[in-house]
């Protein structure tokens, strides 16, 4: 059921003051659980989300962080948004288009043919466009901790794909509803899931085509279902901010020097994880070449024919069906000018 942004942040804040002492003052975070849906250890989202939780112990060591990876705490990855909301889950490393039924805005951090290297991304954090999404994301009930963007691309069983004519007839993920608008304007089927539910699908043949992250293929070894890898060089389509967030409410009962803390080690974490994902899309390509599959990447002609159509079909329903969708893009382009 979608779920608006005003009843979202409602149970936000009854949560949050049903969680209050009679006096009305929150009692001190001491314990923070993290969920992901990714293997521990071998997967930088996990190994980012430890980094994350190890630099803010050095900064205020009575915070105790508790890591559950691989869905060990939530089984569907979609759902951590809701415990997040009822205050039974603090923190989370969360793919933010996981949330666009509650924050349709959210789709702006997928929106293809908008940011197309991590260094672009990089460059972006602290910009207006920045500032104004985080503002967006704490009226839904979540604040962005950490700013992590994946590159990831095609992987197919049938054919290569390149431009948008190559996707025609094919049964594709892309994990947001304006990507796959895009999608289907291609003439390709889209089918919706998370990333935890690829390999069986394309194992099984609900799909036959996916996009995902760099680091989702290799982790989930998505390559031995597939034949065809479009992934790597300086054009990248598919382009996803994955952070570490925080519910509102845990997010208010840090201390100033806790938050401080936390904005410290998200700086440190963020700096490793843009390290590694410069060299996740050559690792993916590796694994799909090891794999015996065949390997390229998006020409400039072809990156430019996706962008003019996200931009007649993703770019113009985000801007007409979300309330802040407009003023979103506006900034983002502004701030990559």
């Amino acid at each position: 059921m979608r779920i608006s942004r005003r009843h979202a942040v409602l149970a936000t804040g009854a949560a949050a003051f049903a969680g209050l002492p009679r006096g009305g003052r929150a009692q001190a975070l001491t314990e923070i659980r993290v969920s992901h849906q990714w293997r521990q250890q071998t997967d930088a989202r996990d190994r980012g989300a430890r980094l994350f939780a190890e630099e803010v112990r050095k900064r205020a060591p009575e915070l105790r962080f508790r890591i559950y990876p691989n869905r060990s705490l939530i089984s569907n990855p979609v759902a951590q948004y809701d415990a997040m909301l009822a205050g039974s889950l603090e923190m989370a490393v969360f793919p933010i288009t996981y949330g666009v039924g509650k924050v349709p805005e959210f789709s702006i951090g997928i929106m293809p043919g908008t940011i197309k290297s991590v260094e672009q991304a990089m460059r972006i954090k602290g910009s207006a466009f920045h500032r104004r999404f985080q503002e967006i994301a704490m009226e839904g009930g979540i604040r962005i901790v950490t700013w992590w963007w994946t590159p990831g691309g095609f992987a197919s069983r049938d054919r290569a794909i390149g431009g948008p004519d190559t996707v025609q007839g094919l049964k594709m993920r892309a994990a947001d509803p304006t990507f796959e608008l895009m999608l289907k304007e291609a003439g390709a089927s889209v089918v919706s899931m998370p990333s935890t539910e690829i390999y069986p699908a394309m194992q099984s043949g609900v799909l036959n085509a996916t996009l995902t992250s760099a680091e989702t293929f290799v982790s989930m070894r998505i390559y031995e279902q597939t034949r065809y890898a479009t992934i790597g060089g300086p054009n990248t389509l598919w382009m996803l901010l994955q952070p570490l967030v925080i519910s509102t409410q845990a997010w208010n009962r840090l201390t100033p020097a806790q938050r401080q803390a936390f904005d410290e080690a998200a700086d440190v974490a963020d700096a490793w994880f843009a390290r590694e994902q410069e060299e996740a899309a050559a690792n993916a390509a590796e694994a799909f070449r090891k794999a015996n599959n065949e390997v390229r990447g998006l020409t400039d002609a072809e990156y430019a024919a996706w962008v003019e159509l996200a931009k007649r079909t993703a770019w113009a329903e985000f801007a007409r069906s979300t309330r802040h969708g407009k003023e979103l893009l506006d900034l983002l382009t502004q701030s990559l000018a």
